[in-house]
């Protein structure tokens, strides 16, 4: 686990060397759980963005896209059910004088008991080699089942407290907490507070102290932003069942525990999609859209053993099934996109605190009713983390040399290729200018003549650059050059003719749609 967190620290750290991501307001010491994109990190966060967006609009006839304000309608909020409710469970140690969630404290024990099961699955694993027999080895191992019975307990209790009448149980968190002998990773106390209930929405104030100022709320969310615009876009696009909205935008939350690098932030970025559909017929979608999704993450080649779905026990009130795609990363498996059924509550409540009918005519059956909706909902800044955590490595070369590389999907990829005059002389500069010229319209390109051949090369690597071509004496000679592929280090002579053709399919969005049909 140690190992685990020192390659996340370097990859926070190479986030900004590398003109990834930044500190916000870094020259002022930055301001908590908030993040800046840099140079690349901008590319790559575009890409993202455009993989998402053209997989959603450009391969589906029934989706369209809107763009809604941050600012809404208070009533908006109190309608959607988080002025009352959008609350997390905290609890404070007295000592370190730090707070936490109190349910994250108690997943975490969780994956305690869980690790503690793996590790002597592991060491049973070494020790018999081929004859390993995990089911029964779980079945019968006494520490392997004194570690279930404690996570199965642990669970059980925490879905009592979690999924009480009347809401959270927060007496029966602390109680967990306190039976459990969870500390403070800081203090190493367990000196803790009562849980209490904190709200998550930033409240600002719009018009004039004169004119009688109102209170207004950044988004928590992207989701009601398409709801309440459902009749709009229904009725303008003359749109039928079932059909979805697609939204990209920032969200804010005050989140008092914000950690792990620019996993859990104050402001954010979504990639939202709700899908309008028939009552009855949710759960088939709901299934459709977890394969849906799923391919798409698994369509950058990541490997399926690092992505898991994650059913939710603890159902928000609005929902009648939901799940969680998680990505394996160093921290341990983790959300990076939610798909939930969300019933009808959202055109409903709407319907009711605005006093509009919200409904869809249904030509085949002749009757009108409030559709129900599926949500696929996913984190731009989580996404980049995976993609971040998954292509860094440390590699050790046959020369005993390390290099450091970001493995991208050359889609995804902040520049495609990389151009270097050998020397800055004998028209080799001009001619790598030339090329640059040339192909710029078609993809990112960059110029590079700083330094040793190998130390670009290392630079390109570093940002995941999935293609670099040096023009050389050879080069003025019949016009061509070499081009090297990032991943194997491999190099080719190649007509600059044909540099179009050989890139541009491997290092377009297109390449990765593709894929999903």
């Amino acid at each position: 686990m140690a190992q685990q967190e020192d390659v996340f620290k370097k990859i926070v750290s190479h986030c900004k060397e590398y003109g990834f991501v930044f500190p916000s307001s870094d020259i002022y010491d930055g301001l908590g759980a908030v993040y800046d994109y840099g140079q690349n990190g901008v590319e790559l966060k575009n890409n993202i963005k455009q993989y998402w967006w053209q997989s959603m609009v450009l391969l589906h006839e029934n989706i369209v896209g809107i763009d809604a304000a941050i600012f809404m309608h208070p009533t908006t909020w109190k309608a959607s059910g988080h002025v009352d409710a959008f609350n997390d469970p905290l609890i404070d140690n007295r000592d370190s004088k730090k707070r936490y969630r109190a349910d994250v404290l108690i997943e975490e024990q969780m994956a305690k008991y869980e690790d503690k099961i793996q590790k002597e699955i592991e060491k049973a694993q070494k020790k018999y080699g081929d004859n390993f027999d995990e089911p029964q080895f779980r079945s019968t191992n006494p520490r392997v089942l004194e570690n279930q019975r404690k996570y199965d307990d642990l669970h059980r209790r925490f879905q009592e407290v979690m999924n009480a009448e009347g809401g959270i149980d927060l007496e029966g968190l602390k109680q967990i907490i306190l039976d459990e002998e969870i500390v403070c990773p800081i203090s190493g106390t367990r000196n803790w507070t009562d849980v209490r209930q904190f709200n998550l929405m930033f409240k600002t104030e719009m018009g004039s102290t004169a004119d009688g100022a109102s209170t207004i709320y950044l988004r928590p969310e992207t989701a009601q932003g398409i709801f309440v615009n459902y009749l709009n876009v229904q009725k303008t696009g003359r749109m039928k069942l079932p059909f979805g909205i697609a939204q990209i935008g920032k969200a804010f939350r005050n989140e008092i525990v914000a950690r792990q690098f620019i996993f859990r932030m104050r402001e954010f970025e979504q990639m939202e999609m709700q899908f309008f559909i028939q009552p009855g017929t949710e759960l088939d979608w709901f299934a459709k859209w977890k394969e849906t999704r799923m391919k798409w993450h698994q369509n950058l080649g990541f490997g399926a053993e690092n992505y898991r779905f994650h059913d939710h026990d603890k159902l928000a009130h609005y929902a009648n099934a939901a799940t969680d795609i998680e990505f394996h990363m160093p921290f341990g498996f983790k959300e990076v996109e939610g798909i939930h059924s969300r019933t009808n509550f959202d055109l409903s409540q709407h319907a009711k605190y605005s006093g509009k009918k919200i409904e869809y005519f249904d030509p085949e059956t002749n009757e009108s009713y409030t559709p129900y909706v599926i949500e696929t909902s996913i984190g731009v800044d989580r996404m980049f983390l995976s993609i971040m955590c998954h292509s860094y490595e440390e590699q050790l070369l046959p020369d005993g040399q390390t290099r450091t590389v970001l493995h991208l999907p050359a889609a995804l990829a902040p520049v495609k290729l990389a151009v270097f005059p050998l020397t800055k002389k004998d028209g080799m500069p001009e001619k790598a200018q030339e090329i640059i010229n040339d192909l710029r319209f078609h993809f990112n390109c960059k110029y590079e003549e700083k330094d040793q051949i190998g130390k670009r090369y290392r630079r390109m690597d570093a940002i995941g650059c999935p293609y670099c071509v040096t023009v050389d004496q050879q080069t003025l000679e019949d016009n061509t050059v070499t081009l090297r592929d990032r991943d194997t280090m491999e190099q080719h002579r190649v007509a600059i003719s044909d540099l179009r053709s050989i890139i541009e399919d491997k290092v377009s969005i297109t390449s990765l749609l593709k894929k999903l049909l």
